[in-house]
């Protein structure tokens, strides 16, 4: 965090909002917190969960996503996920969309009141892909395209992935901004020892959510192999997930010490499950706490 900005008079900011899955939902802490002690967020990127809350914040809908969260409960969860046998993903991810534009309607980018960028990755030429135009769902969707979780997207020439895999921090985009402030929202803070057992293994405050106990047997059809002893335990889904934050939460560090923002707010990579967006009011809390921290 740059001190010498942090002034009464430090009001109007970029916002980067990092990708992490559920614990996503802080984001909304995070923007309410701002909001609240009159800063004014001027232009957004965000990537994989990351685009989803910056992009309906920049429509003005996120009063409306909010209250949906916070009736979501596992089954409500696990019907929003649509199987398919397809090469590339176990969901298609098109359920998810088709339910949130009929709550909030999509909107062409461009027309957006702040500028937003969504940042996905193109598998094809392993580069970032910046979405400013264009359907902010389509967008969305592409940039929240989890590998084996969710199939790619095809867009024009490339087919998108998550663009967590190559930025999970996007602060590139605003770079050039005009504004007193560039806050990032990191999801890959470090882990919180208290819910780390002596396997290592990490498990929420609850260890783990019933949800994801009945996603994992899911993905065990795809895990066709003997586990070795020293797996411990833990199948595809596990490792997976793991693989995938302690990746993001590396080039997440490495992003940031280059290119530093005057506040990084961190979020920790196992405050909640990748999946357990049934815990969106904890969540949410715990953002807007961590926005009160990092401006003390």
């Amino acid at each position: 965090m740059k001190k010498s900005k942090l002034n009464k008079d430090a009001k109007t900011v970029s916002l980067v909002l990092g990708s992490g899955g559920a614990r996503g939902l802080a984001h909304i802490g995070v923007i309410k917190w701002l909001e609240e002690h009159q800063f004014e967020i001027k232009s957004i990127s965000g990537c994989s969960i990351g685009s989803l809350i910056g992009g309906i914040y920049a429509a003005g809908k996120l009063d409306e996503l909010e209250k949906w969260l916070l009736t979501l409960n596992k089954l409500n969860i696990a019907n929003l996920l649509d199987p398919t046998w397809r090469s590339g993903g176990i969901f298609k991810g098109d359920k998810i969309i088709k339910t949130l534009i009929d709550l909030l309607e999509d909107i062409q980018i461009e027309n957006l009141p702040i500028p937003f960028t969504a940042v996905a990755t193109d598998i094809i030429t392993e580069k970032e892909v910046w979405i400013n135009s264009g359907s902010l769902f389509d967008a969305i969707r592409a940039s929240s395209s989890l590998p084996l979780f969710f199939t790619p997207v095809e867009y024009g020439n490339s087919l998108l992935i998550d663009g967590g895999v190559l930025n999970p921090v996007p602060i590139a985009p605003v770079f050039n901004d005009d504004t007193d402030l560039t806050i990032a929202v990191n999801l890959g803070g470090a882990l919180l020892k208290d819910k780390i057992d002596s396997q290592n293994k990490v498990y929420d405050n609850k260890e783990a959510s019933s949800f994801t106990q009945g996603f994992k047997k899911f993905v065990k059809i795809y895990d066709k192999k003997e586990k070795e002893p020293s797996t411990k335990d833990w199948g595809m889904y596990d490792v997976a997930d793991k693989a995938f934050d302690t990746m993001q939460s590396t080039i997440a560090k490495v992003k940031i010490e280059s290119h530093p923002p005057d506040v990084e707010i961190r979020i920790a990579r196992n405050a909640c499950g990748m999946l357990d967006f049934n815990r969106a009011d904890e969540m949410i809390k715990l953002g807007y706490k961590k926005a009160l921290l990092a401006f003390e």
